[in-house]
């Protein structure tokens, strides 16, 4: 069964991958996110969406045209500023 990391099953992955790269490689999708090619179309297609409805001086977050993804959670004070 793959595993979507490049093709390969676990039992493969585990004997060509060292423990290093796995970690170089978890820090990498951390910071620049999933390598879904999907995932990185939705992105780049919501901030198009962003851009035009600036344009029409709406308030919109980017995460408000990415019908996937996760949203963040609240914190405290954003919370508190929605209440008010």
């Amino acid at each position: 069964m793959l595993n979507g990391v490049g093709g390969r099953t676990i039992a493969e992955l585990k004997r060509n991958m060292s423990y290093a790269e796995m970690l170089s490689w978890a820090a990498y999708r951390e910071k620049y996110g999933s390598f879904n090619p999907m995932h990185r179309q939705e992105q780049m297609s919501a901030i198009i969406a962003l851009q035009v409805h600036r344009l029409g001086s709406g308030k919109a977050d980017l995460i408000d045209f990415m019908p996937h993804a996760e949203r963040p959670a609240l914190t405290l004070e954003q919370a508190m500023e929605d209440w008010a």
